[in-house]
């Protein structure tokens, strides 16, 4: 089987963010922006919580207004954050180019060419994609409305409800070997409160053997990690559709290196045809 790109790659909103001090963990971001190259496309998460932060410190206080309005004004004041971030600490021979998408760009044929045509290109021009929902622009009311719309003339919608299901539309699109998924735990459990119950392998003979027993490890997930956010049971959902083209997924704790976790050193959650 053959792919068109090493790595896609996404972390969460909630592993960014070094709780104790409100701040972003930016020994972390160095340490994964160190390992980014070309060949990798990474999702990030975090606008929102890095722009929330930000504000906080500029004014001693949280915005007030409607949640839509307030998730709109801290994404854009996080996405500048977040950028500069990234381009602080990859490596500087790489170029970095932000990719905000939205629902419709994978719902229209031509949009999802022009998309995957962009991701692909940046592998040969030494650049490194980083993409983001582009919640500053998106409400969820007029999200609502046009993924309804499509819904009543279609089977299958993308919705990119978070970036999960984001980064594993993206691995579909260019054809991704790996999918890595990293959040502030080391995977699935089949007890979210006891960390030796990490499900360590879910795979299968075939893929429909994958599909299956990712489904019966959907019964063990409940909870999520913040508000807004859909839990471990929808990312094993979202990435179905990358599993049924071949890509091998692994979702793993962003404390651990990159390499670690490609090389199977780290602790994850492993995922596909054995």
């Amino acid at each position: 089987m053959t792919f068109d790109t090493e790595l896609v790659g996404k972390i969460g909103s909630m592993a960014l963010i070094d709780r104790e001090d409100s701040i972003l963990d930016y020994t972390l971001i160095a340490r994964l922006s160190a390992e980014l190259r070309p060949g990798y496309i990474w999702v990030t998460s975090g606008a929102a919580e890095a722009g929330r932060l930000d504000y906080i410190k500029r004014n001693g206080k949280e915005l007030k207004g409607t949640a839509e309005e307030i998730k709109t004004d801290y994404s854009a004041q996080g996405q500048a954050i977040l950028m500069a971030t990234y381009r602080q600490y990859v490596d500087p021979k790489y170029s970095l180019r932000q990719v905000l998408v939205e629902h419709q760009h994978f719902n229209d044929e031509e949009k999802r060419e022009h998309l995957r045509r962009l991701l692909l290109r940046a592998k040969e021009q030494n650049a490194i994609p980083i993409i983001n929902y582009n919640d500053a622009v998106s409400t969820e009311e007029i999200r609502r409305f046009e993924i309804q719309s499509l819904k009543n003339s279609r089977k299958k919608v993308v919705e990119c409800v978070d970036n999960d299901e984001t980064a594993a539309q993206i691995a579909c699109l260019v054809r991704a070997e790996t999918l890595l998924i990293l959040t502030s735990t080391e995977g699935i459990y089949k007890d979210s409160k006891d960390p030796s119950t990490l499900i360590t392998e879910i795979g299968g003979k075939d893929v429909y053997e994958v599909l299956d027993n990712i489904t019966e490890c959907e019964k063990y997930c409940s909870g999520a990690s913040r508000e807004g956010a859909n839990g471990a049971k929808a990312k094993l959902e979202y990435i179905k559709d990358a599993v049924k083209q071949g890509t091998k997924v692994l979702i793993a704790s962003a404390k651990y290196s990159i390499k670690d976790i490609l090389s199977g050193k780290a602790r994850c959650t492993a995922i596909g045809v054995r």
